[in-house]
């Protein structure tokens, strides 16, 4: 077991892949498995699950956020949103008797809270002012092999060369099938996507990382706390300046972006990180834009590619490499 992400070698205590993840908030409490980023203590099935459901939760996002904007602006949309993400977020801290983190981990958790919590959401809602969520389903494309990259530097993690070559492909898949659904063209919306797509894989490699040393509801639960100062002033400003008009389909997509994708998927996410490591999860997501395109099409009446069935085809084979490639290993020194 390492402590704090060590990159020492020591001996691997046994635990179980069915062991729940012991509270350890405080100041250097070590995580039931060990490394996360290496796959050799157990619990690698449950881990691919928890980081599965994070995908799902995830591919829902962009259509719902779509929704909200039915009812939004895009501004007030996010603040709300993450308003809303950070009560829940503090009941479940208040009724667990969480203590408050180390001061070691609220660098960590800025990140996590400026990429994932207010970075990600805002880009991409601007984002979905001009571009249908299928197109924005590109940026989901490079995020599974961008965070793979901020991971490898962030942590040292070296993954082996067929868990890049699987990742590139799958990246080509969707990016060329994604591409191929917009027509070839790059929208008015493009640079936010781009930029989010930074964003979130800074945000997701940190909070995978601080999810070895708390467990992963903790890692969402303070992030979003430390930004809800923002979210709030956000919430003040923009209320008042957009208009809302409330419908069935703007609150639902509101209380998805807010319990469901913030909340639950990052739980279940940052989880499924600790338990499989940050890159073998984050080639999970080579399935969300397959699954956004699937959503889009039954929710928001967007076309869908005769050629999604084989690109499906064509990810899946490259996750089941990813998966069996082993995931990353720590360098010697």
């Amino acid at each position: 077991m390492r402590a704090d992400n060590s990159a020492t070698t020591t001996s691997s205590i046994a635990v179980t892949s069915a062991a729940p993840h012991p509270s350890r908030t405080g100041a250097g409490g070590t995580a039931g498995r060990g490394d996360g980023a290496t796959g050799e203590i157990g619990g690698t099935g449950n881990g691919t699950l928890l980081a599965g459901l994070g995908v799902v939760a995830f591919s829902l996002t962009f259509p719902s956020t779509v929704w909200g904007l039915e009812s939004f602006g895009p501004w007030s949309l996010v603040a709300v949103r993450g308003v809303l993400a950070a009560l829940i977020a503090g009941a479940a801290l208040l009724a667990g008797r969480v203590p408050v983190p180390a001061r070691a981990h609220w660098a960590g958790l800025a990140v996590v809270a400026g990429g994932v919590v207010v970075g990600f959401p805002l880009l991409t809602t601007l984002a979905l002012r001009t571009s249908t969520s299928s197109h924005a389903a590109v940026v989901v494309g490079l995020l599974p092999l961008t965070t793979a990259v901020f991971s490898s530097l962030r942590t040292g993690a070296r993954p082996s060369r067929a868990f890049w070559i699987a990742a590139l492909a799958g990246a080509a898949v969707v990016i060329g099938f994604t591409v191929q659904q917009s027509g070839g063209t790059l929208g008015s919306g493009d640079p936010y996507l781009f930029g989010a797509l930074l964003v979130c894989a800074a945000g997701y490699t940190e909070g995978g990382r601080l999810a070895r040393t708390m467990p992963g509801w903790q890692v969402t639960g303070w992030a979003l706390l430390l930004a809800l100062p923002l979210a709030l002033a956000g919430a003040a400003v923009a209320l008042p300046s957009e208009p809302v008009h409330l419908t069935a389909h703007g609150v639902i997509g509101l209380v998805w972006v807010a319990a469901g994708s913030t909340f639950c998927g990052l739980y279940v996410w940052y989880r499924g990180m600790a338990e499989i490591g940050v890159p073998r999860a984050s080639q999970l997501q080579l399935a969300q834009p397959l699954l956004t395109l699937a959503w889009s099409f039954l929710l928001l009446d967007e076309e869908l590619s005769p050629a999604a069935p084989v690109a499906a085809v064509a990810v899946l084979a490259c996750i089941a490499v990813t998966q069996r490639a082993g995931g990353a290993r720590r360098p010697r020194r």
